[in-house]
């Protein structure tokens, strides 16, 4: 099992948290997982950047990110040179540290 921390997040995980992933699953999967409800507006198809994360250790150890991946991050609000769409970021067996950004482009889910 590989071990994720999560970065506090003042909605989603208040307190951060240290979690156990199976290497080969997603980050989105493993933070659903633990209940930890990150968005993913279109269910993980790689078409929306709700599910946006920044790696903070261990980012070096994602495959690189696909095209789409690349182009949509582009859009994403608070990018930064270590985000990945956590839906296409696949677990392997080096530890992550992960943040989760305070806001997404959700205006679906926003208070407007």
């Amino acid at each position: 099992m590989t071990q994720i921390t999560v970065l506090p997040h003042h909605d989603l995980c208040p307190e951060g948290a240290v979690i156990e992933a199976e290497p080969g699953i997603t980050i989105c999967d493993a933070l659903l997982a633990h209940d930890i409800e990150i968005e993913h507006a279109c269910e993980k198809s790689c078409a929306c950047t709700t599910c946006h994360v920044i790696v903070r250790e261990g980012f070096n150890s994602l495959s690189p990110a696909e095209d789409d991946e690349e182009d949509l991050l582009d859009k994403a609000w608070g990018l930064e040179a270590q985000s990945r769409l956590s839906c296409q970021a696949v677990v392997t067996e080096q530890p992550l540290v992960v943040e989760i950004p305070r806001y997404t482009i959700n205006h679906a889910k926003e208070d407007h």
